[in-house]
């Protein structure tokens, strides 16, 4: 029996089609609210410079948040944009500040966040077909390999959520790869049964690899041990290899730093990929924060193996002010990317130049059916504003002023510099003459950490730097200048002294400012 239908009587008089939408909306109000939003937000970006990185979140807040229920009736627009003025955009983590440096998550150009509302107007799934915003990008992918000079011809790539989701990407093809090597076929044999298939990271690797390995099924990866610099060690990853081959397992894949996210060290690219082409492995290359810094042409010869990769994962999102999110997973055999992820169920069968149906698929080439375009569409304009000498110059200009952190750093007689890389990661730590007890030091940098992301004036976080608990600057902001520098240290510094204190310690110091290289401006966050 079929579903009964009610009779139109029953709807009143009206009817289902007259009762107007709850998301109608006519277009003068849409303009109002829209130039109103716009203005309000313009007005909050210009203030935030002079504003606390971070402000905690009330508890009142919070609460309300926590206990809010949903509405009865629907909320006018106009306070529906209220309550986010007044229970969210005051409360952020801070990102778009320039002196929020603790994690790799820098501040969004203006015209990102302009084509995230663009995006969002068009509305269009990313999934596939003949329209624009499939070919938008198709070109930033291109435009992406080849400001890493990652190879074109032949290779393959698809924008995704975050470095996490890109890295975890590149994996899935090279188990595919690695299921076909070894006889079976991941997609319908799965792993159970199968030779163990194992993967290799330096131990300075980030943890979204060793996460996407054991939601891969694939256990927890070797840890390679770094050399001095951070970087793998070849030897150590060479010894691995074969205890593992000789226990029966199946070397498939070395997971690369082009930037580890504590120190930005960078791999011996080159060499790995000798010994992965030797031994018949997949080189994987994590470049989630780093892979840019290979448009500073001082560091172009670290990243010499980068293009032999068999994939790379990058951020636009970090270093190319990309408002969040925005990923790249670029894969060097393109059709095998494609065998990992492709599956068209009937209702999905639309041959070429039939419809809307065209030859580019970006769900043939993820996990995403439904996909957002807007990360397309925010790289795609960045990279147009900037060009590649505006890049340039954007990554040469965080790395001249994280050398000139350490500069200060090391021209403080109460700052120690603990661990730097080539790239913009600077770890370094409060240590006034007469505390020299790591234990002590340890606690007291955790403590400044807290207190430095409380107190607003920077956000900073901390890193385990073999065993030395360390406080680590990673600085991106596109306006970042040297008044930041000073800004970020004098919060240390501060924080410091007030915990120093109220436990003072037993030892004469020097001058807190003593050595330090002249600010270009006071060390407030202003600009």
């Amino acid at each position: 029996m079929g579903l009964a239908i009610p009779s139109v009587g029953v709807l009143g008089a009206e009817g289902y089609s007259t009762v107007p939408s709850p998301f109608s909306m006519d277009h003068d109000t849409f303009r109002d609210l829209g130039y109103h939003l716009v203005d309000t937000l313009a007005t909050y970006l210009d203030k935030l410079p002079q504003e606390p990185v971070y402000r905690p979140l009330p508890e009142t807040v919070r609460r309300e948040l926590e206990i809010m229920n949903v509405p009865a009736n629907g909320v006018a627009a106009q306070e529906v944009i209220d309550d986010f003025m007044r229970l969210v955009l005051p409360y952020g983590r801070g990102q778009n500040h320039p002196c929020f440096a603790a994690f790799v998550d820098p501040a969004a150009s203006k015209l990102s966040m302009l084509a995230a509302f663009a995006s969002a107007v068009t509305n269009t799934s990313g999934a596939g077909g003949n329209y624009a915003a499939i070919y938008v990008e198709r070109a930033a992918v291109r435009w992406l390999m080849e400001l890493i000079g990652f190879p074109q011809d032949g290779s393959d790539g698809v924008l995704l959520g975050g470095g996490s989701d890109a890295n975890r990407h590149c994996l899935e093809v090279a188990r595919q790869w690695a299921a076909k090597v070894n006889g079976f076929d991941i997609r319908t044999d799965g792993l159970h049964g199968q030779p163990r298939l194992t993967m290799y990271m330096s131990d300075e690797g980030h943890s979204c690899l060793e996460k996407a390995a054991f939601t891969l099924g694939l256990g927890a990866p070797r840890k390679v041990s770094a050399d001095a610099d951070f970087r793998m060690d070849l030897a150590s990853l060479r010894a691995a290899v074969a205890a593992d081959r000789r226990a029966g397992h199946r070397p498939f894949l070395v997971a690369a730093n082009a930037g580890s996210v504590k120190t930005g060290a960078i791999d011996p690219l080159a060499e790995l990929a000798d010994f992965c082409q030797q031994d018949g492995l997949w080189l994987h290359v994590d470049g989630a924060y780093g892979g840019f810094g290979v448009l500073d042409s001082r560091l172009t010869g670290l990243y010499s193996g980068l293009e032999r990769a068999d994939s790379v994962a990058l951020d636009p999102h970090k270093w190319l002010a990309v408002a969040i999110g925005a990923s790249c997973a670029m894969v060097r055999d393109g059709a095998l990317l494609q065998d990992t992820y492709k599956l068209i169920p009937s209702y999905l069968r639309l041959p070429a130049g039939q419809g809307f149906a065209g030859e580019v698929w970006y769900s043939h080439r993820s996990a995403e059916q439904t996909r957002d375009s807007g990360r397309a569409l925010k790289t795609f304009w960045n990279i147009q504003l900037a060009g590649r000498s505006g890049l340039e110059a954007h990554v040469r200009r965080h790395i001249d002023l994280a050398r000139y952190l350490e500069q200060v750093v090391e021209a403080s007689p109460d700052m120690e510099l603990v661990a730097s890389g080539p790239l913009t990661a600077v770890c370094f730590r409060y240590a006034p003459a007469g505390l020299r007890d790591e234990d002590g030091l340890a606690l007291l940098n955790q403590g400044i950490v807290a207190d430095v992301q409380i107190g607003g004036q920077a956000f900073l976080a901390g890193a385990d730097i073999r065993g030395r608990y360390a406080i680590r600057s990673c600085a991106l902001h596109y306006a970042l200048d040297e008044s930041h520098v000073h800004a970020i240290v004098s919060a240390v510094r501060e924080a410091g002294q007030r915990r120093l204190a109220a436990v003072p310690i037993q030892a004469a110091s020097a001058p807190a400012t003593a050595g330090l290289p002249a600010a270009g401006a006071d060390a407030r966050c202003t600009s």
